[in-house]
């Protein structure tokens, strides 16, 4: 039967594929269906007899028999003695039910045929792919290094799938070569002119949280709840956890001895230095907790403005801030506050910024990046001090002095 070839073509890609009988069957009507749309212009008057299993498929026309001269539609109707020519018998008014082969609808239209098949089976396969990783989103997954890019890492799983790592999905510190197995959370899955686009992501914050799940058990088992993670991916992390058990430490839980369960998920963060909180609802010592390791002396808080005003001692106010000001950005994420930090006696202190119009921008933030955020902090150091712990010159810290000494001898 001239239709075998087809339909062994198509068999290539079930057994690959793995599609199921019911949506086989109807892949395969639906491109017949078009192709006989085409070639007659209706598909109304066909019926289409599929048998995967016997790689096998008919096509039958039905045709309504008219008198001769009366045949108004060649598609839905037959003149009388065209249809005797079929069978000697049938009369006026009778259905007519004709196979049609598929040399019938012309070598062009059995090549698109073949091709329309084709990309029906990939869109199929590309659905089904979307929709499994569309399920997948927010967990995590592993999958090996295929190919490096500049701006990205191609990464295959077991099944061949493609799993995309951007460059600024990353921890900067990630290095991988070929072959090498890397874990991330799938963070989007879109279908792009029908083919699925993964996107792994490494430097999300879930990823994270997802991590504490596998590693932790008390976290996996619900006794242990993460309520909030915040990060500078490869840099510093903190993570408020909960527990709804008193007889639970959670965060001894989460950091176990001397840091055994948590290092783990430091090694695979790239050392991430990852700070485990207490979750509480009073939000005055939430705050105090967020701005671990440094020791708080006070706090107000300003509800309206979501800020809040902390007071430490002078020692105490670079912990807070911590390198490169991450330890207080993080804490203002992870509680969602605006913070303010002042030292023990800085009443009559003025803030850095309030010298704007004098000191350039980057300068100030160079003193904010060692903690030093006001006038007075900032002439209790010895100049040649400044100069190692900043990268400015010392003229220019010598300026800066100037012009706050002038602020205070007003």
């Amino acid at each position: 039967m001239e239709n075998l070839a087809l339909i062994d073509s198509f068999s290539e890609f079930k057994d690959d594929k793995q599609i199921d009988r019911v949506t086989l069957m109807a892949i395969l009507e639906e491109v017949f269906r078009n192709a006989l749309k085409k070639k007659y212009g209706s598909d109304d008057n066909f019926d289409i007899i599929v048998n995967p299993d016997k790689g096998d498929l008919e096509i039958w026309r039905n045709r309504v028999v008219v008198a001769d001269g009366e045949v108004e539609d060649p598609n839905e109707e037959i003149s009388l003695s065209a249809a005797q020519k079929i069978e000697p018998d049938f009369e006026i008014g009778e259905d007519v039910s004709e196979e049609v082969k598929l040399i019938d609808l012309g070598r062009r239209s059995i090549l698109a045929l073949r091709q329309n098949l084709i990309s029906k089976i990939h869109e199929h396969d590309n659905t089904i792919i979307y929709k499994q990783f569309k399920d997948l989103e927010g967990e995590i997954y592993t999958a090996e290094v295929h190919h490096i890019r500049h701006r990205a890492v191609i990464l295959l799983d077991d099944d061949g799938n493609e799993v995309i790592l951007p460059k600024e999905k990353q921890i900067p510190s990630d290095f991988f070569r070929k072959g090498d197995n890397v874990r991330g959370i799938i963070e989007s899955v879109d279908l792009k002119g029908n083919k699925p686009t993964i996107i792994m992501s490494r430097a999300n914050p879930i990823f994270l949280e997802k991590l504490f799940e596998q590693e932790i058990p008390e976290v996996f088992d619900g006794l242990i709840t993460v309520k909030k993670v915040v990060r500078i991916p490869g840099e510093k992390a903190k993570v408020a956890v909960d527990s709804y058990d008193d007889r639970i430490d959670p965060v001894g839980a989460c950091v176990g001895m001397k840091g055994s369960r948590i290092h783990g998920i430091v090694r695979e963060l790239g050392n991430e230095n990852i700070d485990v909180i207490n979750y509480t609802s009073n939000i005055n010592l939430y705050i105090s907790r967020a701005l671990s390791p440094a020791k708080v002396t006070s706090i107000k808080i300003n509800e309206d403005t979501k800020r809040a005003e902390v007071i430490l001692r002078p020692e105490e106010v670079s912990k807070a801030i911590g390198r490169g000001g991450h330890n207080i950005r993080l804490a203002g994420q992870l509680t969602g506050y605006e913070i303010d930090v002042l030292r023990e006696g800085a009443e009559e202190d003025v803030e850095l910024s309030e010298f704007s119009d004098e000191i350039e921008g980057w300068v100030i933030e160079e003193f904010h990046k060692i903690g030093l955020d006001t006038a007075k902090s900032v002439l209790e150091h010895d100049i040649n001090d400044l100069v190692k712990r900043t990268d400015l010159e010392e003229e220019t810290i010598r300026d800066v002095i100037n012009i706050l000494k002038e602020e205070f001898e007003e």
